[in-house]
Protein backbone atom coordinates (compact mmCIF):
# COMPACT_ATOMS: atom_id res chain seq x y z
CA UNK A 1 0.00 0.00 0.00
CA UNK A 2 1.15 3.51 -0.81
CA UNK A 3 1.07 5.74 2.27
CA UNK A 4 -1.33 8.67 2.15
CA UNK A 5 -0.29 12.31 2.31
CA UNK A 6 0.33 13.69 5.80
CA UNK A 7 -2.44 16.25 5.28
CA UNK A 8 -5.05 13.47 5.37
CA UNK A 9 -4.11 12.73 8.97
CA UNK A 10 -5.34 16.20 9.92
CA UNK A 11 -8.95 15.56 8.89
CA UNK A 12 -11.59 12.87 9.22
CA UNK A 13 -14.26 11.72 6.83
CA UNK A 14 -17.14 14.19 6.86
CA UNK A 15 -19.56 13.35 9.69
CA UNK A 16 -22.61 13.02 7.46
CA UNK A 17 -20.70 10.75 5.08
CA UNK A 18 -19.94 8.41 7.98
CA UNK A 19 -23.28 8.65 9.75
CA UNK A 20 -25.35 8.14 6.61
CA UNK A 21 -23.61 4.80 6.08
CA UNK A 22 -25.04 3.75 9.45
CA UNK A 23 -28.46 5.21 8.62
CA UNK A 24 -28.54 3.47 5.24
CA UNK A 25 -27.55 0.18 6.83
CA UNK A 26 -30.49 0.50 9.22
CA UNK A 27 -32.74 1.15 6.22
CA UNK A 28 -31.44 -1.96 4.49
CA UNK A 29 -32.42 -3.94 7.58
CA UNK A 30 -35.97 -2.65 7.37
CA UNK A 31 -35.86 0.30 9.76
CA UNK A 32 -38.26 3.07 8.60
CA UNK A 33 -35.76 5.89 9.09
CA UNK A 34 -36.97 9.49 8.91
CA UNK A 35 -34.01 11.69 8.01
CA UNK A 36 -34.15 15.11 9.66
CA UNK A 37 -30.39 15.47 9.77
CA UNK A 38 -29.38 16.59 6.28
CA UNK A 39 -29.97 20.01 4.75
CA UNK A 40 -30.49 18.75 1.22
CA UNK A 41 -33.55 20.45 -0.32
CA UNK A 42 -36.21 17.92 -1.31
CA UNK A 43 -38.31 20.43 -3.27
CA UNK A 44 -38.05 21.00 -7.00
CA UNK A 45 -36.29 23.94 -8.69
CA UNK A 46 -38.44 26.44 -10.58
CA UNK A 47 -39.88 24.77 -13.70
CA UNK A 48 -38.34 27.42 -15.95
CA UNK A 49 -34.90 26.40 -14.63
CA UNK A 50 -35.39 22.78 -15.66
CA UNK A 51 -36.72 23.87 -19.04
CA UNK A 52 -33.66 26.04 -19.59
CA UNK A 53 -31.20 23.19 -19.09
CA UNK A 54 -33.26 20.90 -21.35
CA UNK A 55 -33.50 23.51 -24.09
CA UNK A 56 -29.78 24.26 -23.90
CA UNK A 57 -28.75 20.75 -24.90
CA UNK A 58 -29.08 21.56 -28.58
CA UNK A 59 -27.10 24.80 -28.46
CA UNK A 60 -23.96 24.69 -30.59
CA UNK A 61 -21.64 25.40 -27.66
CA UNK A 62 -23.44 23.29 -25.05
CA UNK A 63 -20.92 20.47 -24.85
CA UNK A 64 -17.67 22.38 -25.23
CA UNK A 65 -15.32 23.52 -22.50
CA UNK A 66 -16.68 26.64 -20.88
CA UNK A 67 -14.98 29.77 -19.60
CA UNK A 68 -13.43 29.59 -16.14
CA UNK A 69 -15.25 32.84 -15.36
CA UNK A 70 -18.63 31.56 -16.54
CA UNK A 71 -20.93 32.93 -19.22
CA UNK A 72 -21.10 36.75 -19.33
CA UNK A 73 -24.89 36.53 -19.06
CA UNK A 74 -24.56 34.40 -15.90
CA UNK A 75 -22.30 36.96 -14.26
CA UNK A 76 -24.74 39.68 -15.30
CA UNK A 77 -27.63 37.74 -13.77
CA UNK A 78 -25.65 37.41 -10.53
CA UNK A 79 -24.92 41.14 -10.54
CA UNK A 80 -28.61 41.93 -11.14
CA UNK A 81 -29.61 39.52 -8.37
CA UNK A 82 -27.33 41.27 -5.87
CA UNK A 83 -28.53 44.69 -6.95
CA UNK A 84 -32.20 43.73 -6.63
CA UNK A 85 -32.08 41.78 -3.37
CA UNK A 86 -29.13 43.26 -1.48
CA UNK A 87 -28.78 46.75 -3.01
CA UNK A 88 -25.15 45.91 -3.79
CA UNK A 89 -23.56 47.10 -7.04
CA UNK A 90 -21.06 44.66 -8.53
CA UNK A 91 -19.20 44.64 -11.81
CA UNK A 92 -20.14 41.43 -13.65
CA UNK A 93 -16.77 41.54 -15.40
CA UNK A 94 -14.42 41.95 -12.45
CA UNK A 95 -16.23 41.47 -9.11
CA UNK A 96 -18.12 38.18 -9.58
CA UNK A 97 -16.74 34.69 -10.09
CA UNK A 98 -19.19 31.78 -10.57
CA UNK A 99 -18.27 28.60 -8.70
CA UNK A 100 -19.26 24.94 -8.83
CA UNK A 101 -21.00 25.37 -5.50
CA UNK A 102 -19.84 27.69 -2.74
CA UNK A 103 -18.18 24.78 -0.91
CA UNK A 104 -15.43 24.69 -3.53
CA UNK A 105 -15.01 28.41 -2.95
CA UNK A 106 -13.91 27.68 0.61
CA UNK A 107 -11.04 25.61 -0.76
CA UNK A 108 -10.21 28.07 -3.55
CA UNK A 109 -10.07 31.04 -1.17
CA UNK A 110 -7.97 29.11 1.33
CA UNK A 111 -5.50 27.98 -1.30
CA UNK A 112 -5.28 31.47 -2.75
CA UNK A 113 -4.50 33.31 0.48
CA UNK A 114 -3.20 30.92 3.14
CA UNK A 115 0.36 29.82 3.72
CA UNK A 116 1.37 27.04 6.08
CA UNK A 117 1.07 28.28 9.64
CA UNK A 118 -1.26 31.20 8.89
CA UNK A 119 -4.11 31.58 11.36
CA UNK A 120 -7.78 31.26 10.40
CA UNK A 121 -10.62 32.43 12.65
CA UNK A 122 -13.44 29.87 12.58
CA UNK A 123 -16.82 30.11 14.35
CA UNK A 124 -17.65 27.59 17.08
CA UNK A 125 -20.26 26.33 16.32
CA UNK A 126 -19.92 26.59 12.58
CA UNK A 127 -19.73 24.78 9.26
CA UNK A 128 -17.16 21.93 9.67
CA UNK A 129 -15.66 22.50 6.20
CA UNK A 130 -14.00 25.74 7.37
CA UNK A 131 -11.88 23.68 9.76
CA UNK A 132 -11.11 20.74 7.48
CA UNK A 133 -10.04 22.95 4.55
CA UNK A 134 -7.88 25.07 6.86
CA UNK A 135 -6.09 21.93 8.02
CA UNK A 136 -5.75 20.53 4.51
CA UNK A 137 -3.84 23.62 3.36
CA UNK A 138 -1.57 23.54 6.42
CA UNK A 139 -2.99 26.63 8.13
CA UNK A 140 -3.96 26.84 11.81
CA UNK A 141 -7.62 26.91 12.95
CA UNK A 142 -8.32 29.44 15.70
CA UNK A 143 -11.85 29.02 17.01
CA UNK A 144 -13.87 31.97 18.23
CA UNK A 145 -16.84 31.41 20.51
CA UNK A 146 -20.44 31.87 19.52
CA UNK A 147 -22.77 31.36 22.46
CA UNK A 148 -26.49 31.58 23.06
CA UNK A 149 -26.07 34.31 25.71
CA UNK A 150 -24.57 36.56 22.97
CA UNK A 151 -27.22 35.52 20.43
CA UNK A 152 -24.57 33.46 18.61
CA UNK A 153 -22.57 36.56 17.65
CA UNK A 154 -18.84 37.00 18.28
CA UNK A 155 -17.57 39.17 21.12
CA UNK A 156 -14.80 41.13 19.37
CA UNK A 157 -13.38 42.55 22.61
CA UNK A 158 -13.05 39.06 24.06
CA UNK A 159 -11.70 37.73 20.78
CA UNK A 160 -8.92 40.31 20.75
CA UNK A 161 -8.04 39.50 24.36
CA UNK A 162 -7.88 35.74 23.93
CA UNK A 163 -6.27 35.33 20.49
CA UNK A 164 -2.94 36.34 19.02
CA UNK A 165 -4.16 37.87 15.78
CA UNK A 166 -0.76 38.73 14.34
CA UNK A 167 -0.71 35.72 12.03
CA UNK A 168 -4.42 35.58 11.22
CA UNK A 169 -5.11 35.88 7.50
CA UNK A 170 -8.79 34.88 7.10
CA UNK A 171 -11.91 35.03 9.26
CA UNK A 172 -14.95 32.96 8.34
CA UNK A 173 -18.37 34.32 9.22
CA UNK A 174 -21.73 32.88 8.22
CA UNK A 175 -24.95 34.87 8.69
CA UNK A 176 -27.73 33.91 8.61
CA UNK A 177 -25.85 31.44 10.76
CA UNK A 178 -25.71 27.71 10.26
CA UNK A 179 -26.55 25.81 12.45
CA UNK A 180 -28.30 28.27 14.81
CA UNK A 181 -30.31 30.36 12.32
CA UNK A 182 -29.21 33.66 13.88
CA UNK A 183 -29.54 36.77 11.71
CA UNK A 184 -26.79 39.33 12.28
CA UNK A 185 -27.80 42.99 12.83
CA UNK A 186 -26.35 45.87 10.84
CA UNK A 187 -23.95 46.78 13.66
CA UNK A 188 -22.31 43.37 13.49
CA UNK A 189 -21.29 43.89 9.87
CA UNK A 190 -19.92 47.33 10.67
CA UNK A 191 -17.99 45.91 13.64
CA UNK A 192 -16.51 42.97 11.76
CA UNK A 193 -15.32 45.22 8.91
CA UNK A 194 -13.60 47.51 11.43
CA UNK A 195 -12.11 44.44 13.11
CA UNK A 196 -10.77 43.24 9.75
CA UNK A 197 -9.31 46.67 9.04
CA UNK A 198 -7.56 46.86 12.44
CA UNK A 199 -5.90 43.48 12.05
CA UNK A 200 -5.49 43.26 8.26
CA UNK A 201 -7.70 40.18 7.99
CA UNK A 202 -9.73 38.99 5.01
CA UNK A 203 -13.29 38.37 6.23
CA UNK A 204 -15.34 35.91 4.17
CA UNK A 205 -19.10 35.89 4.68
CA UNK A 206 -20.64 32.57 3.68
CA UNK A 207 -24.20 33.58 2.82
CA UNK A 208 -26.30 30.73 1.34
CA UNK A 209 -29.31 30.95 3.72
CA UNK A 210 -30.43 34.56 3.18
CA UNK A 211 -33.78 33.79 1.57
CA UNK A 212 -35.04 30.90 3.70
CA UNK A 213 -37.59 32.16 6.26
CA UNK A 214 -35.72 35.46 6.44
CA UNK A 215 -37.47 38.77 5.75
CA UNK A 216 -34.32 40.88 5.63
CA UNK A 217 -31.58 39.42 3.40
CA UNK A 218 -28.24 41.16 3.97
CA UNK A 219 -24.88 41.13 2.23
CA UNK A 220 -21.68 42.24 3.94
CA UNK A 221 -20.69 43.92 0.67
CA UNK A 222 -23.33 46.60 1.23
CA UNK A 223 -21.45 48.11 4.15
CA UNK A 224 -18.84 50.87 4.04
CA UNK A 225 -15.30 49.75 3.12
CA UNK A 226 -16.43 46.11 2.86
CA UNK A 227 -14.81 45.44 -0.51
CA UNK A 228 -11.39 46.39 0.85
CA UNK A 229 -11.51 43.69 3.52
CA UNK A 230 -14.26 41.21 2.64
CA UNK A 231 -15.44 38.56 0.23
CA UNK A 232 -18.88 36.97 0.08
CA UNK A 233 -19.86 33.48 -0.96
CA UNK A 234 -23.38 32.64 -2.06
CA UNK A 235 -25.14 29.67 -3.58
CA UNK A 236 -28.24 28.63 -5.51
CA UNK A 237 -28.47 25.35 -3.59
CA UNK A 238 -30.88 26.38 -0.87
CA UNK A 239 -32.62 29.38 -2.42
CA UNK A 240 -33.64 27.57 -5.60
CA UNK A 241 -33.53 23.87 -4.56
CA UNK A 242 -30.53 23.29 -6.82
CA UNK A 243 -28.09 21.64 -4.40
CA UNK A 244 -27.04 18.93 -6.85
CA UNK A 245 -26.46 21.42 -9.65
CA UNK A 246 -23.45 22.91 -7.82
CA UNK A 247 -23.82 26.59 -8.61
CA UNK A 248 -22.33 29.23 -6.38
CA UNK A 249 -20.40 32.47 -6.61
CA UNK A 250 -17.79 34.54 -4.84
CA UNK A 251 -18.04 38.32 -4.94
CA UNK A 252 -15.62 41.06 -4.03
CA UNK A 253 -12.72 43.21 -5.08
CA UNK A 254 -11.24 42.32 -8.47
CA UNK A 255 -7.73 41.88 -7.06
CA UNK A 256 -9.01 39.20 -4.68
CA UNK A 257 -10.91 37.40 -7.42
CA UNK A 258 -7.85 37.49 -9.70
CA UNK A 259 -5.99 35.48 -7.07
CA UNK A 260 -8.84 32.99 -6.67
CA UNK A 261 -9.10 32.38 -10.43
CA UNK A 262 -5.45 31.31 -10.44
CA UNK A 263 -6.47 28.41 -8.21
CA UNK A 264 -9.82 27.67 -9.81
CA UNK A 265 -8.48 27.59 -13.39
CA UNK A 266 -6.09 24.82 -12.38
CA UNK A 267 -8.82 22.72 -10.77
CA UNK A 268 -11.69 22.62 -13.30
CA UNK A 269 -12.47 23.34 -16.94
CA UNK A 270 -15.56 25.49 -16.53
CA UNK A 271 -19.14 24.90 -15.44
CA UNK A 272 -21.43 22.91 -17.76
CA UNK A 273 -23.21 25.23 -20.18
CA UNK A 274 -26.72 23.93 -19.47
CA UNK A 275 -26.32 24.41 -15.73
CA UNK A 276 -25.28 28.00 -16.32
CA UNK A 277 -28.36 28.60 -18.47
CA UNK A 278 -30.57 27.12 -15.77
CA UNK A 279 -28.86 29.26 -13.13
CA UNK A 280 -29.61 32.41 -15.12
CA UNK A 281 -33.32 31.55 -15.10
CA UNK A 282 -33.25 30.89 -11.36
CA UNK A 283 -31.60 34.21 -10.57
CA UNK A 284 -34.29 35.99 -12.60
CA UNK A 285 -37.20 34.47 -10.65
CA UNK A 286 -39.88 36.85 -9.41
CA UNK A 287 -40.69 37.43 -5.75
CA UNK A 288 -43.52 34.92 -6.04
CA UNK A 289 -40.91 32.15 -6.00
CA UNK A 290 -39.60 33.16 -2.57
CA UNK A 291 -43.10 33.49 -1.13
CA UNK A 292 -44.04 30.04 -2.39
CA UNK A 293 -40.82 28.46 -1.12
CA UNK A 294 -41.14 29.96 2.34
CA UNK A 295 -44.78 29.02 2.71
CA UNK A 296 -43.68 25.37 2.53
CA UNK A 297 -40.86 25.87 5.01
CA UNK A 298 -43.13 27.76 7.42
CA UNK A 299 -45.49 24.78 7.66
CA UNK A 300 -42.61 22.39 8.13
CA UNK A 301 -40.95 24.56 10.77
CA UNK A 302 -44.14 24.74 12.82
CA UNK A 303 -44.24 20.94 12.85
CA UNK A 304 -40.56 20.66 13.75
CA UNK A 305 -41.14 23.03 16.66
CA UNK A 306 -43.83 20.60 17.83
CA UNK A 307 -41.39 17.71 17.44
CA UNK A 308 -38.74 19.60 19.40
CA UNK A 309 -41.20 20.21 22.23
CA UNK A 310 -42.15 16.52 22.23
CA UNK A 311 -38.45 15.78 22.77
CA UNK A 312 -38.34 18.28 25.67
CA UNK A 313 -36.20 20.73 23.72
CA UNK A 314 -36.38 24.52 23.56
CA UNK A 315 -35.76 26.71 20.50
CA UNK A 316 -35.72 30.30 19.22
CA UNK A 317 -38.74 31.27 17.11
CA UNK A 318 -36.81 34.23 15.67
CA UNK A 319 -34.21 31.99 14.01
CA UNK A 320 -34.18 31.67 10.23
CA UNK A 321 -32.95 29.18 7.62
CA UNK A 322 -33.83 25.61 6.79
CA UNK A 323 -32.93 24.19 10.20
CA UNK A 324 -34.23 24.37 13.74
CA UNK A 325 -31.50 24.59 16.36
CA UNK A 326 -32.84 23.20 19.62
CA UNK A 327 -31.46 23.07 23.14
CA UNK A 328 -31.59 19.77 25.00
CA UNK A 329 -32.56 19.39 28.65
CA UNK A 330 -29.71 20.11 31.06
CA UNK A 331 -26.92 17.50 31.32
CA UNK A 332 -28.08 15.62 28.20
CA UNK A 333 -25.28 14.93 25.70
CA UNK A 334 -25.99 15.64 22.03
CA UNK A 335 -24.58 12.50 20.39
CA UNK A 336 -26.00 10.18 23.03
CA UNK A 337 -29.40 11.80 22.58
CA UNK A 338 -29.53 11.52 18.79
CA UNK A 339 -28.32 7.90 18.93
CA UNK A 340 -31.13 7.08 21.36
CA UNK A 341 -33.74 8.72 19.13
CA UNK A 342 -32.32 6.92 16.09
CA UNK A 343 -32.46 3.57 17.90
CA UNK A 344 -35.85 3.98 19.58
CA UNK A 345 -37.81 6.07 17.08
CA UNK A 346 -35.90 5.59 13.79
CA UNK A 347 -35.43 9.36 13.45
CA UNK A 348 -32.07 10.80 12.45
CA UNK A 349 -31.25 14.26 13.84
CA UNK A 350 -27.87 16.01 13.70
CA UNK A 351 -26.00 16.43 17.00
CA UNK A 352 -24.80 19.95 17.74
CA UNK A 353 -21.28 18.73 18.50
CA UNK A 354 -20.45 18.17 14.83
CA UNK A 355 -20.44 21.95 14.47
CA UNK A 356 -18.03 22.51 17.37
CA UNK A 357 -17.69 22.16 21.13
CA UNK A 358 -20.20 24.97 21.72
CA UNK A 359 -22.78 22.75 20.02
CA UNK A 360 -22.78 20.36 22.97
CA UNK A 361 -26.23 20.28 24.50
CA UNK A 362 -27.96 21.15 21.21
CA UNK A 363 -29.38 19.30 18.23
CA UNK A 364 -30.26 20.43 14.71
CA UNK A 365 -33.41 19.48 12.80
CA UNK A 366 -33.57 19.86 9.03
CA UNK A 367 -36.71 21.18 7.34
CA UNK A 368 -35.90 19.16 4.21
CA UNK A 369 -38.60 16.56 4.77
CA UNK A 370 -42.25 16.40 3.76
CA UNK A 371 -44.88 17.37 6.31
CA UNK A 372 -46.15 13.79 6.41
CA UNK A 373 -42.71 12.57 7.50
CA UNK A 374 -42.45 15.19 10.23
CA UNK A 375 -45.95 14.35 11.43
CA UNK A 376 -44.95 10.68 11.57
CA UNK A 377 -41.86 11.63 13.58
CA UNK A 378 -44.05 13.52 16.06
CA UNK A 379 -46.37 10.52 16.38
CA UNK A 380 -43.45 8.18 17.06
CA UNK A 381 -42.00 10.40 19.78
CA UNK A 382 -45.38 11.01 21.44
Amino acid sequence: MISVADRLHTVEEYYFSRKLKEVNLLKEHGKPIINLGIGSPDLQPPSRVVSAIVDSMHDATAHKYQSYQGLPELRQAMADFYKKHFSVSLSPKTEILPLMGSKEGIMHISMAFLNEGDGVLIPNPGYPTYTSVTKLVGATPLFYDLKEKNNWLPDFVELEKTHDLSKVKIMWINYPHMPTGTVAPNKFYEDVIEFAKRHNILVVNDNPYSFILNQFPRSILKYKNAKDHCLELNSLSKTFNMAGWRVGMVMGKSEYLDSIIKVKSNMDSGMFYGIQKGAIEALNCSDIWYLSLNSVYEKRRTLVWELAEALNCTYDKNATGMFVWAKLPEFVKSEEFIDTVLKNDSIFIAPGTIFGSNGEGYIRFSLCAETEEIEEAIARVK
